[in-house]
């Protein structure tokens, strides 16, 4: 992924983290306790899903490629915190930097267009039940879920690869993890084709999904107002955990790409780091919570996978 002789650094040093002394550790305990229980959260619902014939329907397959990239985008972040917090010198070398790059921007195209997709998917469901069955098939469902990763994928180790391209001047990334605008404002050489492309990997991975959802949702809007009570209950029941995801994802985001942008620098340092990880942090343990962990998703899941295990 990283062009051979490219940049003119070894390694990147991230500012933005504060000397803490002793509370160190504390913070390492805390971030710790959070990643195992998105470890946790994230297995044992992919286990239930996986394990139960009953839950192999679309909307399960889709929540499953959802907590699967959970895994990914959380395993790419918090091991590097925790070392970095335990660290003395906040170094990273520059292909795992980019790496790191590759991990956290492939993980929120990835997450935004499962949204995209599942918000498809409510849509059929609410506003044609009767073709729901042959619409959401099998194969589309694959079909889906293969575009949700392959897509962003494809779009990221473009961009990812003109990054690592750039002559650099700087090797000081002012983030607690490694970010693409950061380093693209580090170089010494014209960097407007990276920003042009960057501008269209932000249309293309958040700007289109969002369209579509807001577009489905619309559409769905429109049936409750028309619909029956049972139709109006099925929307609210299947819809809200969606858009509450969906609302929390995006406002993540925005802090993340106005922080990225703009001087920030009136925000306290420690709101800045709060709001900076929350983009890509908070998503994978808040899911879970929201779509199978309250109690009575709890309590439905495992009596409709006991009778499979027996």
């Amino acid at each position: 992924m990283l062009a051979k002789n490219s940049t003119q650094v070894p390694y990147f040093t991230l500012a933005a983290y504060l000397d803490s002394g002793d509370m160190k550790f504390l913070y390492f305990l805390v971030l710790l306790t959070v990643y195992v229980l998105i470890v946790g959260a994230n297995v044992f619902l992919i286990v239930v899903i996986c394990m139960n014939r009953s839950l192999h329907e679309p909307m399960y397959m889709f929540l499953l490629s959802l907590f699967v990239n959970e895994l990914y985008g959380s395993t790419g972040l918090f091991p590097f915190l925790l070392v970095q917090i335990l660290s003395d010198l906040h170094t990273v070398p520059a292909p795992l930097c980019f790496l790191q790059i590759f991990i956290v921007y492939s993980y929120g195209g990835v997450e935004y267009l499962s949204l995209a997709v599942m918000s498809y998917d409510r849509y059929v469901a609410v506003c044609c039940p009767l073709h729901y069955k042959s619409l959401m098939t099998a194969d589309r469902t694959a079909a889906l879920i293969v575009l949700t990763w392959s897509y962003p994928l494809v779009l990221i180790t473009v961009m990812v690869c003109m990054t690592s391209s750039l002559q650099l001047c700087g090797n000081v990334i002012n983030k607690v993890y490694c970010d693409n605008y950061s380093v693209v404002k580090l170089s010494c050489s014209d960097a407007f084709v990276n920003n042009i492309y960057g501008l269209i990997t932000t249309f293309c991975t958040i700007i289109f999904p969002l369209v579509l959802i807001i577009f489905t949702y619309v559409k769905i809007f429109r049936v409750c107002l028309h619909g029956s009570k049972q139709t109006r209950q099925k929307a609210v029941s299947t819809c809200t955990p969606h858009l509450a995801v969906l609302l929390n994802f995006s406002f993540g985001a925005c802090f993340e790409t106005l922080q990225s942008r703009f001087d920030m620098s009136r925000v306290p340092a420690v709101l800045r780091i709060f709001l900076s990880l929350y983009s890509v942090a908070s998503l994978p343990l808040f899911n879970p919570l929201m779509y199978g962990l309250n109690v009575h998703e709890f309590t439905h899941l495992f009596t409709r996978i006991r009778p499979s295990v027996e």
